[in-house]
């Protein structure tokens, strides 16, 4: 069953092979959705600052009946923070919004603010002040896991050449019609685990005709094929939903694509356009690529 399926990070920390991610949950639902997704199985949950939703993800960590430890908890710096101080003090924030003692993973939501996100400015020095307060936030045992995501090739380079703990993971939009194989192959050779945010593209894969066909072939819906999709990639799969039934739905993907259709899936055109959810979370307006 793929809800007991875990990868191993490179500080030998056990991560859940699929989560369930959070983005779009409205704070006062979160907690039962957290709590929906905890009694079908899921132990990874994913959240971040610029959701808003920290306080009832948390709840439904505290009030969901299985031991903190057993469970994944995932979190993200927001991506407007680019200060050691700021950084350090939006962990410490979030972990008293969330009521937890410590996060299993923290992230740096983008290596840009959504504003100026892929524009000139890089904000490599900036990046590296942030890392460093992860970096110490880890090894004050605050956050066991540090990472980050929406990093290219480039932005990682800048962390490996001058950091005390490497990137655990990348987390990235990563579905069918859109898989960056250079950057993932990239963080494979370096250690860092891909995890993919909306692996469902935004539910616009749903309507992609040759993924309905590809999924009927294999007895499955088009949505469960992405996540299988992104499990046989070596990645994470953390697909967004407040519905039972769809969390039940999204972890029963226990069937194999084979090599040839992976190949088929990989290259297949890109999705253009993903719809009303087609910004960043904080609302920038700038379209996702």
């Amino acid at each position: 069953m793929i809800l007991n399926e875990t990868y191993t990070l490179a500080n030998g920390v056990k991560i859940p092979k699929l989560g369930l991610g959070t983005w779009f949950i409205d704070d006062d639902k979160a907690a039962d959705a957290v709590r929906a997704a905890v009694k079908l199985g899921y132990r990874l949950v994913d959240t971040a600052q610029a959701y808003g939703n920290e306080c009832g993800v948390g709840e439904g960590i505290r009030t969901c009946g299985i031991p903190r430890e057993k469970l994944f908890v995932a979190d993200k710096v927001a991506a407007e923070l680019k200060t050691y101080d700021s950084a350090m003090k939006s962990i410490d924030e979030s972990l008293k919004k969330t009521g937890l003692d410590y996060f299993d993973q923290m992230i740096i939501h983008s290596p840009q603010p959504w504003s100026e996100f892929r524009v000139e400015k890089r904000y490599f020095e900036e990046n590296k002040e942030v890392w460093r307060a992860l970096e110490d936030a880890q090894a004050a045992g605050k956050v066991k896991v540090i990472g980050v995501s929406n990093f290219l090739k480039d932005d990682l380079e800048n962390l490996l050449s001058d950091c005390r703990v490497k990137p655990s993971v990348n987390q990235i939009l990563l579905h069918i019609t859109g898989t960056d194989m250079p950057l993932i192959d990239f963080c494979r050779e370096n250690g860092i685990l891909a995890e993919a945010y909306s692996p469902i593209a935004h539910g616009e894969a749903l309507k992609n005709p040759e993924i309905v066909k590809m999924a009927q072939k294999y007895g499955v819906t088009a949505a469960q094929l992405c996540i299988r999709y992104v499990i046989e990639l070596g990645a994470v799969a953390l697909p967004k939903t407040a519905n039972p039934a769809h969390m039940a739905d999204n972890a029963d993907v226990d069937f194999v694509i084979s090599d040839e259709d992976m190949e088929t899936l990989k290259y297949m055109e890109h999705i253009s356009d993903y719809g009303e959810y087609g910004v960043f979370p904080v609302f920038s307006g700038k379209p996702l690529k």
